[in-house]
């Protein structure tokens, strides 16, 4: 600080009011608060820090081009943030005013502040996620040699130390293996506590669909179902017992599950990373309690979690180098992907031109294995479902967004001419329609048109589109918060969502229940305070938000730009593609298990924004 001139130190002091006034605002905190002089003289000592610290002529002297790119990123992101933060929150910062000019007020000042706030953070964690000579300091480890003997555990007990003396040697030889006993190992009680596994109504219609009760329906992925209705079958054929049946589809996710974060820190164990590291990861796997209801939880998203994180760490892999093992794992992810979401096919399709661009110098390798991916879910999706009869999920499934938007725009009483009134009142009934919506899930509204006229609708899509499009650029206002409302669980770091607080089997007389073989009072306590610690510790808690996630993987996008490793976004881009398909068209505005799959991949976003490409055991820099 003593090296900056009056004019920054007054700009910092500046900056740090406005942050102060956003802080305030945030934490609903009245002016007069002491805390707001602490929020003042962080931030203005912080901004002072990280000002020195940039602005330091040494720091970049050797790449000045670097300077730019962090500069610009930051500004970039900081503004992204901004904006997905006070997309939810601005309206109580102004609910007392009535003046426009106030209300205007108080919004700019309010994003400035936020906007300055994210800015330096950004910058502060830039300067260490872009320096690579520190991090391959802290991260990184020369190649693994097997002839080169671990060094022994000291301890007081001879006994103790050999004890611990063989169980580093064997993790750090076998660190995959490990990360997926571990897992395993922790997950297991839930196994058994919720066996045979946790069954929602969508678990119990896939397993309808299974028995032959109601026929086959893609509306739940059909391979997916497949998926049940083939270990079941083999369970039921070597037991007779329903529950025994369910139990052996239930252990195959768990070992899939598994399987994928070993494959993650295989992955990690290629590229150098520290096994203090790799332990960490897999510690996040096999400790964080979603992870282990998931794990036995008979949902679709859960396989589709761990071909996503399949898909970016063969990627990851086939960048190092070419082998059949990685293909097959890059081929069966990119197929699970297409057919364990519906979104997850669109999301494919997008990425599908940047992979063949990505992988041009390997298009022999890898052009056949693209192509074969498309091709395959291509024939699986339509002859095959075709020749199976499989119902494919009605038109106003898709269309949750827009469905939402317009009824809106009706809830708000805003003027419609007669051709529109007379259009919607041919799909559904206006009677009950302001009591049924809900801005923050659309399955109401989409019961409301299928009880109506959906065959109108289908015949009639491009007057619907016409109509929606019509009424957006009358109404944009309603249109906006109609779709932040739908989506903002996704994106807004502070929403609250009840997480892996699923348990049992939904009441249903097809002959399963849940029948626990671990219980009593003391394993229903330790379940349950270790799933409400994610909504009461700091900093522990911010794992359980799916906006925080998505705030990471941003982040992490923009470090590949400040250290001018753009080729990593292709790691990110199956993440991407399928965030923005839930963005499009997702049904419910804070849904944990449809973006499980950014958390379960939540490592590897992290760990491969601090990778240096070229320091693993065939390249060395």
């Amino acid at each position: 600080m003593k090296n900056m001139s009056r004019t920054r130190l007054t700009t910092k002091a500046v900056q740090g009011f406005f942050t102060t006034w956003a802080l305030m605002k945030a934490s609903r905190m009245e002016p007069g608060n002491i805390l707001t002089l602490v929020f003042f003289l962080f931030s203005f000592f912080f901004y002072c820090h990280v000002d020195n610290c940039y602005v330091d002529e040494h720091k970049y002297q050797s790449d000045p081009g670097k300077s730019r790119r962090t500069t610009v990123t930051a500004v970039v992101i900081s503004i992204i943030f901004t904006v997905l933060y006070m997309a939810v929150d601005y309206p109580r910062y102004i609910e007392t005013l009535t003046s426009h000019l106030f209300r205007t007020g108080i919004i700019v000042f309010t994003a400035l502040g936020f906007a300055f706030l994210f800015y330096h953070i950004l910058i502060f964690l830039f300067s260490y996620t872009g320096d690579k000579v520190l991090l391959r300091s802290i991260l990184f480890t020369e190649p693994y040699d097997p002839a080169k003997p671990v060094s022994a555990v000291r301890c007081r007990f001879s006994w103790l130390s050999k004890v611990l003396t063989f169980l580093r040697s064997f993790y750090v030889r076998h660190t995959a293996l490990c990360a997926f006993l571990l897992c395993f190992a922790f997950w297991f009680p839930y196994f058994l506590y919720q066996y045979p596994g946790v069954m929602t109504p969508d678990s119990i219609n896939q397993f309808e669909q299974v028995l032959g009760v109601i026929p086959y329906s893609n509306h739940h992925p059909w391979v997916h179902t497949l998926f049940i209705k083939l270990f079941y079958h083999i369970g039921y054929t070597l037991t007779g017992s329903m529950l025994i049946a369910l139990s052996f589809y239930t252990f195959f996710q768990m070992c899939v599950l598994a399987l994928s974060v070993s494959y993650l820190i295989s992955t990690m164990k290629k590229y150098c990373v520290r096994t203090r590291i790799c332990l960490l990861v897999t510690l996040f796997y096999a400790l964080i309690p979603y992870h282990a209801v998931h794990a036995v939880t008979i949902w679709k998203d859960v396989l589709f979690a761990a071909a996503i994180l399949s898909l970016g760490c063969s990627c990851l892999c086939l960048h190092r180098k070419s082998s059949i093992l990685h293909l097959c794992i890059f081929a069966l992810s990119g197929l699970a992907m297409c057919l364990f979401r519906s979104n997850g096919w669109y999301a494919f399709i997008l990425c599908l031109p940047f992979f063949l661009f990505y992988f041009r110098k390997k298009a022999w390798v890898m052009l056949p294995v693209i192509l074969g991916i498309f091709l395959c879910a291509i024939i699986i999706k339509y002859p095959v479902m075709k020749a199976f009869k499989v119902a494919q999920p009605d038109l106003v499934e898709s269309l949750a967004i827009p469905t939402q938007q317009i009824t809106a725009v009706i809830c708000n009483d805003r003027d419609l001419t007669e051709e529109e009134r007379d259009f919607i009142e041919n799909v559904v009934d206006l009677t009950y329609i302001k009591k049924l919506y809900d801005p923050s899930y659309a399955d109401n509204i989409k019961e409301l048109v299928r009880a109506g006229n959906q065959d109108y609708l289908a015949d009639h899509k491009w007057d619907f589109f016409k109509l929606w499009l019509k009424l957006g650029l009358r109404y944009p206002g309603d249109y906006m918060t109609a779709y932040i409302r739908q989506t903002y669980g996704y994106w807004y770091p502070d929403s609250f969502y009840p997480v892996a607080d699923v348990e049992g089997v939904s009441a249903t007389s097809l002959g399963v229940s849940h029948t626990p073989l671990i219980g009593g009072p003391l394993v229903i306590k330790i379940k349950e305070i270790s799933i409400k610690l994610g909504g009461m510790l700091p900093l522990y808690g911010p794992l359980w938000s799916m906006g925080v996630i998505c705030w990471i993987l941003i982040f992490c996008i923009g470090n590949a730009f400040v250290r001018s490793e753009t080729q990593k976004l292709i790691f990110y881009l199956p993440s991407v593609a399928v965030w923005l398909t839930i963005l499009i068209a997702t049904p419910v505005a804070s849904e944990f298990r449809y973006a499980y799959f950014m958390v379960f991949s939540l490592p590897f976003y992290i760990i491969t924004s601090l990778l240096m490409l070229h320091h693993n055991a065939d390249e060395k820099k």
